[in-house]
């Protein structure tokens, strides 16, 4: 989603002659093709499936929307299995017409309700917090205080947390969260926070670009034990109207020097 222009073959033709290891997949770049096709694709160049976004959406009206969240999220754990992706990032939904309590209730028996069929098919479950601005209608789950406490009812052995600096950067107990947390931050992304905002969901910047303390947050995340991959995500129309090319290029030195 970083190179939105790019579609998954050119992705993957770019990032692998860049030296790029990894590539957070999202589900639409699979769509038009078997899922064993755009495996196969990432193997031929070298790149590692980290991980397969999005899934999630718990909080329901009615039964035929819950009924369709599992199904989805079925359908998503699945898919990562077949393109060899470890875990699926779950952004856990939210309803206004409900209170953050019942939407958080749905979102921890949504998660519940999978556990058995993500260890069927050895695809873990990685609850990404969303920044608070988000919580009345795409995430009840804002901290990662908050995940903890969910994971503790749930168990940590299928459920993660996916730590998105753009989303946690904020939080004056993050420290104590994250050392919390262990060996349950099984994903890490990192953009900037560009200030002013001009969106709240398309206006992310480069690291470098902004206020957040990336490489800090990244000692945080480390000092717990993660060692896997670390995603860069930005969306950004003001980048994806770049040359990408060039784009990919300013990534991997803003990565070098900021993260």
């Amino acid at each position: 989603m970083t190179t939105k222009p790019w579609d998954l073959p050119t992705a993957c033709a770019k990032y692998s002659a860049a030296g790029v290891p990894g590539v957070g997949l999202w589900r639409e770049w699979l769509e038009g093709r078997p899922l064993e096709e755009s495996r196969r694709m990432l193997e031929d160049h070298g790149l590692r499936a980290v991980s397969l976004v999005r899934s999630g959406f718990y909080p329901y009206l009615n039964e035929a929307e819950k009924q369709a969240a599992c199904d989805d999220n079925i359908k998503a754990l699945d898919e990562a299995a077949a393109v060899g992706a470890p875990q699926v990032v779950l952004v856990c939904g939210a309803k206004p017409e409900l209170s953050l309590p019942e939407n958080r209730r749905h979102i921890t028996e949504g998660i519940a309700s999978l556990i058995d069929h993500a260890a069927s098919v050895g695809v873990k479950l990685s609850i990404e917090p969303l920044h608070p601005m988000y919580a009345d209608c795409r995430s009840a789950v804002n901290t990662v205080g908050q995940c903890n406490d969910m994971i503790d009812q749930l168990g940590d052995e299928w459920v993660g947390i996916a730590a998105d600096v753009y989303h946690i950067w904020w939080d004056p107990q993050l420290a104590q969260e994250i050392k919390r947390a262990g060996k349950r931050i099984i994903a890490f992304h990192v953009c900037d926070w560009m200030t002013p905002t001009k969106d709240f969901l398309t206006d992310r910047g480069l690291m470098g670009e902004g206020c957040i303390d990336n490489r800090g947050i990244r000692r945080l995340v480390e000092s717990t034990g993660f060692d896997g991959p670390i995603e860069v995500e930005v969306f950004s129309t003001r980048h994806w109207a770049r040359d990408q090319d060039a784009y990919l290029s300013d990534i991997i030195e803003a990565y070098k020097e900021h993260v």
